[in-house]
C-alpha cells in the first residue's frame, strides 16, 4: 500500500489512476496531519509527499517521522530544485525526490526502483561484531540497545553489508543506494553519509581504501 500526501485532488487522483493501472494499491489524504493519523494505524510500504503543502514546516514532519521509528521510504515531490534543500532532505529521511512538473511514466519508474531496493535488504538477522542487524525491521541492536538509523543510513548499511570486503567507490555507492546519479552532489552525498554511520555504529565500522573508496571488513 502506498500512502499519497497531495492537497491537489487532480494530482492526486493521477498518481492514484497510475499506480492503480500497475497494480499499486494508494490511499491518497490532503494533509500530513492526517498522514500522521494513519501511519499509527496503518501499515504503507512507500509514502509519496508533496512538499509543498501547507504544512508548518515539510521539514518537521519528516524529521518527526523517522524519529517516531517510522522507516517507511519517501519519495518527494516538489516544485524547488535548489542543492542544498535537496541535500537536507535526503539527510533528514527522504529516499529519492522528483521536481514537477514531472511525467507520470517517470514517477512511476522511481517508485519501483525504491520498492525494489527495500525488498532486497529484507533478511531476519545478521551479526557483525557486536551489533545484531534485523533487516525486516530496520533495526540494529548493540548491548540491548537499539542505535536509531534513518531509513537512507539503513539501507546504506545494508549495501556494505551484501557486498561485505569489496571496495565500492563513491559513485557505486551512490548509484546503488540513492538509485541515481548527480555529478554536483553525489561524492559530498556518500562521504557525509559514511560519518554518520561511523559516528552512530563505530568509526572503524567501515573502512576507507584511499583513492578507491570504502569497504565494510
Amino acid at each position: 500500500m502506498i500512502l499519497i500526501i497531495e492537497d491537489d485532488k487532480i494530482m492526486a487522483k493521477n498518481i492514484g489512476l497510475i499506480l492503480q493501472m500497475n497494480w499499486y494499491k494508494s490511499l491518497s489524504v490532503p494533509s500530513a496531519e492526517e498522514a500522521k493519523k494513519l501511519l499509527k494505524t496503518s501499515n504503507f510500504d512507500l509514502i509519496i509527499l508533496d512538499i509543498n503543502l501547507p504544512w508548518k514546516d515539510w521539514f518537521e514532519f519528516l524529521k518527526e517521522i523517522r524519529e517516531d521509528g517510522i522507516n517507511i521510504p519517501v519519495l518527494i515531490l516538489t516544485s524547488r530544485n535548489l542543492k542544498n534543500d535537496v541535500i537536507y532532505w535526503l539527510e533528514i529521511g527522504a529516499d529519492d525526490y522528483l521536481t514537477k512538473p514531472f511525467d507520470l511514466e517517470e514517477l512511476l519508474a522511481r517508485i519501483k526502483s525504491i520498492l525494489r531496493r527495500y525488498k532486497n535488504i529484507y533478511w531476519k538477522k545478521i551479526v557483525i561484531n557486536w551489533y545484531e542487524i534485523y533487516p525486516d525491521q530496520q533495526k540494529v541492536i548493540k548491548n540491548w540497545a537499539e542505535i536509531w538509523l534513518s531509513a537512507l543510513e539503513f539501507r546504506l548499511l545494508m549495501f556494505f553489508i551484501q557486498n561485505r570486503w569489496k571496495i565500492l567507490s563513491r559513485k557505486e555507492i551512490y548509484e546503488n543506494v540513492w538509485g541515481d546519479f548527480e555529478d554536483y552532489m553525489f561524492s559530498r552525498t556518500v562521504d557525509v553519509y559514511i560519518w554518520y554511520l561511523r559516528k552512530k555504529l563505530w568509526k572503524d565500522f567501515i573502512k576507507t581504501k584511499k583513492w578507491a573508496g570504502y569497504y565494510l571488513p
